[in-house]
């Protein structure tokens, strides 16, 4: 092991890099997963049924990948946040209050699908710069199923 790599053979600079960015994807992935618990607790409507499966069922893969992220950034030999100031502090998505309705809470779940979207095509970008395969891999597989998650909620909403 070179002084310039970290235990797994990684460059300390280009990693320290990719876990500032790790860091600031948790912290909108956790006003996300929040975002959805509101939905899937407030939503009213017609659609009741559906979207309140929907909302749990999202929350649920986003709690998943929370701890993913965060075991990414130990892996990775940094430090996860893990205050809400924090989060809130770093994230692009926005905490969503008081919205019920399909129209709203699936738009907002679109948007927010977006911008976490946007962050992990940057990580990857980064990751492959610094031959991480292990984030690179990590990244690709929430791309591709938040593509087709959004595709989904979009025709839903269309």
């Amino acid at each position: 092991m070179k002084n310039s790599e970290n235990t797994i053979g990684l460059n300390k600079v280009e990693t320290k890099k990719l876990v500032e960015k790790l860091n600031v994807l948790l912290a909108n992935y956790q006003v996300f997963y929040q975002n959805l618990r509101g939905f899937h607790w407030n939503i009213s409507g017609p659609s009741f049924f559906e979207l309140h499966a929907k909302f749990e069922e999202l929350y649920t893969n986003v709690n998943l990948a929370v701890d993913k992220i965060a075991e990414r950034i130990l892996t990775l030999e940094g430090h996860p946040l893990h205050t809400f100031s924090d989060y809130l502090d770093l994230s692009s998505v926005k905490p969503a209050k008081d919205l019920k309705t399909a129209k709203d809470t699936v738009g907002t779940t679109i948007s927010n699908m977006k911008t976490l979207i946007e962050l992990e095509r940057e990580i990857l970008d980064l990751a492959g710069e610094a031959n991480d395969e292990g984030t690179d891999a990590l990244m690709s597989d929430y791309i591709r199923a938040q593509e087709k998650t959004v595709w989904m909620l979009r025709a839903y909403n269309s």
